[in-house]
């Protein structure tokens, strides 16, 4: 088990994930089990904000460039778009089924970028792998965040692999699935739109709420 202690200035589920997904992609290709990968590379990341905080307040284009390129080697975004979309990943365009992949990393990254040098946590633990996997190129790593009121909060990632590589899909942060969550933000949009994929992709703006995450959910929706 890995932890680390540390006190930026506010507390930040949101941009936990993406710091999480950060550390990963620092040695996503040293070809490591998951659980392995995700754990050595949470001290890298902390190595790496440490002392730099103020700096990246005051330079946060330079912080969204860094985690841009950091995540091609971490997250799958293909697989994720066409997951967010559902079922009208289909009858989209190859164009527009590219454009909203792009809009969807822009998005992500441009939310959260910000957060990484805000949030606040007593602890980070990466939780020991004691289960075998459903299938042999899917796998999923367990993480405790410990918020400095003392109160803990689950986060599970879901990995595959793809060309060889680990690839992260999916996460689930206090029971709520961050993946099905945006899907149905996608569905809402389209309805809202008359199935204008143009206008949905113009307008794309996912949204999950801290305190809906400190609330929690159903690990099972």
């Amino acid at each position: 088990m890995t932890s680390r202690q540390f006190t930026p200035r506010r507390f930040s589920l949101c941009a936990l994930l993406l710091s999480v997904l950060w550390c990963v992609a620092l040695t996503a290709q040293a070809q490591q089990a998951p659980q392995q990968l995700i754990e050595d590379n949470v001290e890298a990341l902390m190595q790496e904000l440490d002392g730099r905080k103020d700096y990246y307040v005051e330079h946060e284009g330079e912080l969204e460039s860094l985690v841009d390129d950091s995540l091609d080697d971490v997250a799958d975004f293909r697989y994720i778009g066409a997951s967010v979309m559902g079922r009208y990943f289909s009858n989209a365009s190859p164009e527009q089924r590219s454009r909203f992949v792009d809009t969807f990393r822009k998005t992500l990254i441009e939310t959260y970028a910000k957060g990484l040098v805000t949030f606040d946590y007593q602890d980070i633990r990466v939780l020991e792998d004691n289960s075998d996997g459903r299938y042999d190129d899917q796998a999923s790593v367990d993480m405790e965040v410990v918020s400095t009121n003392g109160d803990v909060y689950p986060v599970v990632y879901t990995l595959h692999q793809r060309d060889g590589e680990w690839r992260v899909i999916n996460v689930i942060v206090n029971g709520i699935n961050l993946g099905l969550t945006f899907r149905n933000q996608f569905d809402q949009a389209m309805r809202d739109n008359n199935r204008d994929y143009d206008a949905v992709i113009d307008g794309w703006a996912p949204d999950v709420a801290t305190d809906e995450l400190e609330e929690g959910g159903d690990d099972d929706q």
